[in-house]
């Protein structure tokens, strides 16, 4: 078998190394395999468009893959520079270069006449070539072409740029106005340089809001007036990426609470009940998208609203819980706008009224003219190497028509999609590695791909969401992908693992249930059973991993994230299958009745 791997980010380098190892996990010939990147290096986006201070939004126990993890001086979340080091190292170790084809774009792909695929492409010298192969994976990503929605008037300021062009605090005029549009997290980055740089004034506008989460589970302090504000904990806080109780979230959930996302709506019933305490918009888990990005820039953004003199509620609130806020230099504040409507011939920016606090309070501030506008407005997908081949009947898929599991489309699974999902929390890198070990397992057994059904998709997917229809829940998505592969572990695996390894770590037959019950949803664990058994994972689970247990500390993480979540999931999954039990007790009751009154 023979086949071509499009793009060197994360997702390209996972694909390719599944490729050249299957036949260590199934009893094939090797595959013949190349990978064709455009750019002169691995990373994608990763290399090609970050900028000053970039940190990756996701920790490094979810975001490495499986089999190759972090160093053990790595922090929790890994610079853009560290983790673009990280994919080279894994090139390295998985003696991945002689298939990698750098400086080299594909141009086109089309139908075999006799089957298959023909990549066509222009290599490093400047040829055109091709190369015939029997399936294709597309990893370019999601993060490619830059979206810029049209602003009337929008030639009228000085320096415009997509973020895609932004790469450091030096390029924000000195003493000037700069506008972010877009209120993602690299909007949010980006303010965060623009206000601790030598600006004038920082505009951040948005269109519908934004839904902003910690990178890490908060330490609230209990009762300060009493005992003190030092209740921090002992090391860094628990990344709330690794904090969430998989199992009990969604995965091993009867089909009925499942597919019904009653954990999610629950979860709801919480977060809006909060909502209306602090008078912010409802909103909804199954369509949101968690800002990480948000704990830079927010202070600087709710300064202004934090009441000077607060009224006898919030006073008695802060006696009893409250948390420290980072102080900002007087005036530096990112003021927060609706999106713009136009800018006018003097160079002044308007927004739209949409009635909100934010938009009162910029109508009492000086007017907003520009001298820089950054477009943080993300990237859109487009798939030219296919317009020539669809152009001629040959009908190529593109990832919106990703069907199967947002993989493959149900009658090519020979073409494939790596990486083109987004997650609302958690990482696209350990979902491309399950996507590229699903895709691999569906070309080498189709009936495995014959074997999905479309009905098993709803849990994980993302609804509603106006722009985006590719989002997925990371931890439904992933045990969704694993379940396909047979590779999801029971916890007597975890036990019978644990204590298989015992010789090396003692302690691993009683660490690995306690992961399985109350630990994310890691890559590693998937491959305890399954077709990609490893060995290893075992030690990464027991050892690396199981500091995201050890690590959970005070109120917030160890109880709410962890007991409640057990009781309330737990208590409603109990009772659904004793439902379901008695249920099953009444229909043998039914067809033994009907069978006697037969034979009577």
């Amino acid at each position: 078998m023979r086949v071509a791997v499009i793009g060197a980010g994360p997702g390209g380098l996972v694909t390719l190394k599944y490729l050249k190892e299957a036949h260590k996990f199934f009893n094939i010939d090797p595959v013949e395999v190349r990978l064709f990147e455009r750019e002169g290096g691995v990373g994608g986006t990763f290399t090609q468009r970050t900028y000053e201070d970039a940190e990756l939004v996701s920790s490094k126990y979810l975001t490495f893959f499986s089999d190759f993890r972090a160093d053990l001086d790595d922090p929790d979340f890994l610079s853009a520079e560290r983790f673009i080091r990280y994919l080279k190292e894994y090139a390295d170790y998985f003696h991945l270069w002689p298939e990698i084809s750098l400086n080299t774009s594909v141009t086109s792909v089309r139908r075999g006449q006799a089957g298959g695929h023909v990549v066509h492409y222009r290599g490093a010298d400047g040829f055109d070539m091709k190369w015939e192969c029997d399936a294709v994976s597309i990893c370019t990503g999601l993060h490619v072409i830059p979206n810029i929605p049209d602003v009337k008037g929008i030639d009228k300021v000085k320096v415009v740029k997509h973020s895609s062009q932004f790469k450091k605090r030096e390029e924000f005029p000195h003493g000037g106005t700069v506008v972010v549009l877009g209120t993602g997290e690299t909007g949010m980055d980006i303010a965060h340089l623009a206000v601790t740089s030598p600006t004038k004034r920082v505009v951040l506008c948005h269109r519908q809001g934004f839904l902003g989460a910690p990178k890490r589970i908060p330490t609230p302090i209990l009762l300060p007036g009493l005992l003190g504000r030092s209740s921090k904990p002992n090391g860094p806080e628990l990344p709330i990426d690794v904090s969430w109780q998989a199992p009990l979230l969604d995965s091993y959930l009867p089909p009925f609470l499942r597919d019904r996302l009653f954990t999610w709506r629950f979860q709801d019933i919480n977060i809006n009940g909060l909502a209306v305490l602090t008078k912010i918009d409802s909103i909804h888990l199954e369509v949101g998208y968690f800002n990480k990005a948000v704990w830079r820039s927010l202070h600087y953004i709710s300064e202004p609203y934090r009441p000077t003199n607060p009224g006898i509620i919030e006073r008695i609130r802060r006696s009893l819980i409250t948390i420290d806020v980072p102080k900002v230099p007087d005036g530096r504040y990112i003021d927060l706008a609706p999106w713009p409507t136009h800018i006018d011939p003097e160079g002044i920016m308007h927004f739209s009224e949409n009635g909100r606090p934010e938009a009162e309070r910029m109508k009492t501030l000086p007017p907003v003219k520009p001298t820089m506008v950054v477009y943080a407005t993300g990237y859109t997908q487009e798939f030219s190497i296919f317009e020539e081949a669809n152009k001629n009947g040959e009908d190529y898929a593109t990832c919106s028509e990703a069907d199967v599991r947002c993989v493959w489309r149900h009658d090519d699974p020979t073409v494939s999609f790596i990486g083109f999902v987004r997650p609302g929390y958690g990482a696209i890198p350990p979902l491309a590695e399950l996507q590229a070990q699903l895709w691999l397992l569906a070309l080498v057994k189709p009936e495995v791909a014959e074997s999905l059904k479309p009905r098993e998709e709803y849990h994980f997917k993302l609804h509603g969401h106006k722009r985006i229809d590719y989002g997925v829940h990371h931890e439904s998505y992933a045990y969704q992908l694993a379940l396909d592969m047979n590779a999801v572990p029971s916890i007597w695996d975890g036990v019978r693992a644990g204590w298989a390894a015992g010789d090396k770590h003692p302690g691993l037959w009683w660490r690995l249930p306690i992961l399985w019950l109350a630990g994310a949803q890691f890559n590693t664990k998937f491959r305890i059973v399954g077709p990609y058994q490893w060995d290893g994972a075992v030690d990464v689970l027991g050892v690396e991993l199981w500091e995201t247990i050890t690590r959970r500390e005070g109120l917030f993480g160890a109880f709410i994230m962890t007991v409640v979540p057990a009781v309330m999931v737990g208590t409603s999954t109990f009772i659904m299958w004793l439902i379901g039990l008695l249920g099953s007790f009444v229909t043998a009751i039914g067809r033994i009745a009907n069978g006697s009154s037969r034979v009577m």
